[in-house]
């Protein structure tokens, strides 16, 4: 038996580097969006409904301030309390999260408001009634808008960035990623699942899936990882905030200095170009 037949067969009980990482984005006490917006904008005023359905309570949105900055911030929504988690269907949206969040992105190009979201999700909600309300074409819609929004936009990934899920959030100028935080396309014990038929081979799918903050970076798949405070931004969220509202600054400006045209130009070129690979034979 090969040395890799026989980690799949018995895989190692001790924790591996990377899923310390795994772990940091999953913490119970790790700030979720709407703390850090809370605690790095001003002014907020929230909107609700999506004009078409309801009002998906996994996803806020609303006016706010960004120092002297008039900005749109969108976010999804945990909840604290087991009661609020079901609420806010444990921060997976329906397809009218989706569609209040795009409502809001107009409602900003509109004013020419920077538009910035936040996003710690596994995924859309894969319920039959989202499927049935048009949980894809939401997600579709969403990619297609904001790769041509006229306004500077910067994303961050704060936990989890989960599939089409957090790509509806995530078409944008910017896309920064939290040190510990993570973007996928599947779950690590989903991917065990499907491969291997045993979710108990997490860690090596992890590993093979790239999923860490360093690892899409060098993919491509984000353009700035933010550093967190020693032992994760759980550890001092006032100081973790600070630093995540000076790289928020600090894109922005930079943002603001380029023409709208090269801006929606760059930023599609850069999705276009992203995981693009080539081989020869």
């Amino acid at each position: 038996m090969s040395e890799q037949e026989s980690a799949i067969s018995h895989p190692a009980q001790a924790v591996s580097p990377g899923w310390v990482r795994i772990e940091r984005a999953r913490h119970p006490q790790r700030p979720y969006p709407m703390e850090l917006i809370e605690r790095i904008f001003t002014d907020f005023s929230e909107i609700h409904g999506d004009r078409a359905f309801g009002d998906d309570e996994a996803v806020a949105c609303g006016m706010a301030r960004l120092g002297a900055d008039e900005v749109m911030v969108i976010g999804n929504r945990k909840g604290g309390t087991t009661k609020e988690r079901v609420r806010r269907n444990f921060g997976m949206p329906h397809p009218e999260g989706y569609r209040k969040a795009l409502r809001a992105m107009k409602i900003a190009e509109k004013f020419g408001r920077p538009v910035f979201t936040f996003i710690d999700l596994p995924g859309a909600f894969p319920g039959l009634g989202a499927e049935e309300r048009g949980q894809a074409e939401a997600i579709a819609r969403n990619i297609l808008e904001m790769s041509r929004l006229r306004v500077p936009s910067i994303s961050v990934i704060t936990g989890e960035g989960g599939s089409g899920g957090a790509l509806a959030l995530a078409v944008s100028d910017r896309v920064l990623i939290l040190e510990n935080a993570l973007y996928f396309v599947i779950t690590p014990e989903s991917c065990a699942a499907i491969m291997w038929r045993d979710a108990a081979h997490k860690q090596l799918a992890a590993e093979a899936m790239r999923i860490s903050a360093p690892e899409v970076a060098a993919l491509g798949c984000v353009d700035e990882i933010i550093p967190e405070p020693p032992g994760g931004i759980h550890a001092d969220r006032e100081a973790g905030a600070g630093i995540v509202a000076a790289a928020l600054h600090r894109h922005l400006v930079e943002l603001k200095a380029v023409p709208i045209g090269d801006l929606v130009a760059t930023r599609q070129q850069k999705f276009r170009n992203i995981a693009q690979f080539y081989s020869e034979k």
